[in-house]
């Protein structure tokens, strides 16, 4: 069974910078592409970015680019999202997740999910 454990997120003012942590246990994520989500309150899940174990292959949400940068390290099977310049609308619970599908952009295509930490920026 593949379990989730997220670690960071937490109250930053506008401009700030926080990390987030995602470490996988369980089976091996050899064949799992590793995404990062995003829910605000009333809001529909939304994706973030996502990349695959390897390494070589991430996607973003246009709205996130050049602020926010996902990253992994294999051999800790953590996955990493640094986020920059944060403002009051990055205000969400954050979740990551393991799928089968690489480059998946779909929640449902998401089979495993962290428990989420939330993240407040304040004006």
């Amino acid at each position: 069974q593949v379990q989730l454990v997220q670690s960071g997120g937490g109250l930053v003012q506008a401009g700030g910078s926080l990390r987030l942590s995602c470490a996988a246990s369980g089976p091996t994520f050899n064949y799992y592409t590793m995404g990062w989500f995003r829910q605000a309150p009333g809001k529909e899940r939304e994706f973030v970015a996502t990349i695959n174990w390897r390494g070589d292959n991430t996607y973003y949400a246009d709205s996130k680019k050049g602020r926010f940068t996902i990253s992994s390290d294999n051999y800790k099977n953590t996955v990493y999202l640094q986020m920059n310049s944060l403002k009051p609308e990055d205000t969400a619970v954050y979740y990551c997740a393991a799928s089968a599908y690489e480059g998946a952009q779909d929640v449902n295509k998401y089979d495993y999910w962290g428990q989420g930490t939330q993240v407040t920026v304040s004006s």
